[in-house]
């Protein structure tokens, strides 16, 4: 199924401990993967990182990206997102990292935060989505 925005029977995937597969652009147009945490505000797909990765440095020149995440629970359920990047910002980023790694690895605090890493959010406005 294809359509606008995120299916109501497939949002379940973005809140739970499932890992999602971010596409970027580098600059020479190639596609670049990264497995991330996922999260999902009802409106948007939320993406933390550290400020100067790779993926950062993608999504702020293009904010074109894709993702797709697989239900661990029946690899044959799987969500697929195309949007844009509509906002990044640091304001809670730390506090989202942290709620991330609760349920990600059921730790009170991310792990690896490094001692002048700064966390940023991306928000990614879901513009086409399919489902299975």
């Amino acid at each position: 199924m294809t359509q606008s925005g995120i299916p109501q029977s497939h949002a379940d995937l973005l809140t739970k401990k499932a890992f999602a597969h971010l596409v970027t652009l580098l600059p020479d147009g190639r596609p670049q993967s990264t497995p991330v945490w996922v999260d999902y505000d009802g409106r948007h797909v939320l993406i933390n990182t550290a400020e100067g990765r790779l993926k950062d440095k993608n999504m702020q020149r293009d904010p074109r990206v894709a993702l797709s995440v697989t239900d661990p629970d029946n690899p044959y359920r799987y969500l697929e997102v195309r949007g844009r990047v509509v906002e990044r910002t640091k304001a809670g980023a730390e506090a989202h990292i942290d709620a991330l790694a609760k349920r990600y690895l059921g730790q009170d605090k991310y792990p690896w935060r490094g001692d002048k890493e700064q966390r940023v959010i991306y928000k990614v406005q879901p513009e086409r989505s399919s489902s299975m």
